[in-house]
């Protein structure tokens, strides 16, 4: 997970995102049931990232909005909407709050926005192969964590019997 600390090109792009108070104050949310959030949008943003180099994409866009995608400060599981559900609302609401974190460009708005096709259809389909590829790494480490997170208590209550 740490790996993102040894790629000085990566940090050039993120860190000054990484280290402002709106995105450190996710690490206070748990996100798939055992990472925080703050680790999940770093994970996203990094392999995004690494995928975008190799594919010849906009790689900083891609690294950019990964910090960003989740940029939100409720507990999906608990906080409920009105017009619609978490991933229906949550983009918008990560958008929002980017906004007022640093320019967002047309290209990293896509990614936010899209991040959660089809699940959050309400913003339709990715228009960018860089949306579309936040949106595929999302989806992975998201299944990814999930699973980890339940391995990992199936462990300790096993080593309770």
């Amino acid at each position: 997970m740490k790996d993102y600390l040894q790629d000085n090109d990566y940090l050039a792009i993120v860190d000054n995102l990484i280290q402002t108070p709106m995105v450190q104050e996710l690490d206070h949310y748990t996100q798939h049931h055992y990472k925080s959030r703050l680790d999940h949008v770093i994970s996203v943003s990094y392999q995004s990232y690494r995928l975008a180099k190799w594919l010849d994409l906009d790689a900083q866009a891609v690294a950019r909005a990964g910090i960003l995608h989740d940029l939100f400060y409720y507990d999906w599981r608990e906080t409920k909407f009105e017009l619609g559900n978490h991933a229906f609302i949550h983009p918008r609401v990560a958008l929002r709050n980017a906004e007022k974190l640093t320019h967002v460009n047309g290209l990293e708005q896509d990614i936010i926005l899209h991040h959660m096709y089809p699940s959050g259809y309400g913003g339709g389909m990715p228009q960018s192969a860089e949306a579309w590829l936040v949106d595929l790494v999302d989806d992975w480490l998201a299944v990814k964590e999930g699973v980890t997170g339940f391995s990992q208590s199936l462990l300790l209550k096993f080593k309770r019997v």
